[in-house]
């Protein structure tokens, strides 16, 4: 008896079976080398300030909002975008935040501050309204990466007293030295943005303390203090 040989678009269906198996053997080596990305975070309180932080009043004398912050478009994104030179920038596709620089940075900044300052972020939350608030608005002109070299963070950012509607606004710059690695170059822009948080937290000191015009801290740079009000009645503040 004569066998049939079953056929797919006029080839035999076993050699057809035995060619996708050799190129399911060739692909496999390419998939399993592809790296996998690695996710890094700017929050995280130091066990220090988290002892700090549990051992104040549950009621402060005052509360922070730290709304969302600025940051500049080139780096608005998941990827670490590092400095090649001054012209020329890296996206890294394996190595990202765990989530946009923007929340990272404004969770960071939250956290600090409430644990330096013995308070809470109530952004976004209903809170009492006879509770002084302290408005933090940070804009970012540069977060810069340059690997094994430094972070750069560079922002302008206002402390404005919600109830007497005092406005200190300040620029501070801060680069840290960093080693090789993306592992230390993310830990520099943490100590950045701890020495960030220093500079507003001093601010937020002062004005909580009735200082009519504030005195920042060696870290906050320039500073000019006024008031929302003068400036909406045209008078300069």
């Amino acid at each position: 008896m004569k066998r049939e040989r079953l056929t797919l678009y006029g080839r035999p269906l076993a050699g057809f079976a035995a060619c996708a198996a050799l190129l399911g053997a060739a692909l496999l080596p390419g998939c399993a080398s592809t790296p996998s990305s690695r996710f890094y975070t700017l929050g995280g309180e130091s066990p220090t300030e988290h002892a700090a932080a549990a051992g104040q009043a549950t009621t402060p004398p005052f509360l922070i909002e730290v709304p969302t912050v600025d940051v500049p478009t080139q780096v608005a994104r998941n990827q670490l975008v590092v400095r090649d030179s001054a012209t020329r920038v890296t996206v890294l596709e394996q190595e990202r935040w765990a989530s946009p620089p923007a929340d990272e940075l404004r969770r960071a900044l939250s956290s600090d501050l409430a644990a330096k300052l013995g308070t809470f972020d109530v952004f976004g939350s209903p809170h009492p309204q006879n509770v002084p608030v302290y408005r933090i608005a940070v804009n970012v002109g540069r977060f810069e990466s340059w690997p094994g070299s430094r972070a750069v963070l560079d922002a302008v950012w206002s402390v404005h007293s919600l109830r007497t509607q005092t406005v200190v606004t300040c620029r501070s710059v801060e680069t840290e030295a960093v080693g090789p690695g993306y592992d230390a170059l993310v830990d520099g822009h943490r100590r950045a943005v701890g020495a960030l948080s220093d500079a507003i937290a001093s601010v937020v000191r002062a004005m909580s303390s009735g200082a009519r015009a504030p005195t920042p801290g060696a870290n906050a740079g320039d500073c000019t203090t006024g008031s929302t009000e003068s400036t909406a009645n045209g008078h300069a503040p």
